[in-house]
């Protein structure tokens, strides 16, 4: 946790029938929400993990990386290219970047997480830290899903996952494994 005050910036992205709170940093990224969240909701996630910090609405400081979603939900971007601001445990964050190791339009089991990182045995603990995963999509936790193939638990809602998932799906490498 950042015990420094500083200032959070944010605005809300709307896509379709979802609006989703957006948070920064000076240093990046460090919130995207999920469907159907309430302002309080998101305010108490930031006011946990960043205590001292100030939430400042700008639409401004946020645009450039709201475009980079919009062109992804777009189906025109692949990767995300601006930096984020994410903290967790040392195991959460081990976690978060074996996510970003997965390829845009493939799909890993919890297990395969687990492999990853050579403990094949901490499967729920895998399947814990990425559901604290603070920044959706752009650490792709949507592309984790269960050994038989089921759309399993995201903060986005299942709805969401089966979106991104097929979104991928349809623009993703010819073969790519995405099991909608």
């Amino acid at each position: 946790m950042d015990t420094n005050e500083q200032m959070i910036s944010w605005s809300t992205l709307e896509y379709d029938q979802w609006q989703l709170y957006v948070a920064k940093t000076e240093k990046g990224l460090c919130y995207v929400g999920s469907p159907g969240q309430s302002y309080g909701e998101f305010q108490a996630w930031i006011h946990k993990h960043f205590p001292k910090a100030t939430l400042i609405e700008s639409e401004g400081a946020l645009q450039p990386y709201i475009n980079e979603l919009r062109e992804y939900f777009g189906g025109t971007r692949q990767s995300f290219s601006l930096p984020v601001d994410i903290k967790g445990t040392p195991f959460q964050e081990e976690i978060w970047n074996a996510l970003k190791q997965i390829p845009y339009g493939k799909t890993y089991t919890y297990s395969d997480i687990a492999e990853l990182i050579q403990r094949p045995k901490a499967v729920r603990a895998v399947g814990s830290a990425i559901g604290a995963n603070p920044v959706l999509i752009k650490v792709p936790c949507h592309r984790v899903i269960g050994k038989n193939g089921a759309i399993t638990g995201y903060r986005g809602g299942t709805e969401m996952k089966q979106f991104l998932l097929q979104l991928e799906c349809n623009k993703g490498q010819k073969g790519s494994q995405v099991h909608p």
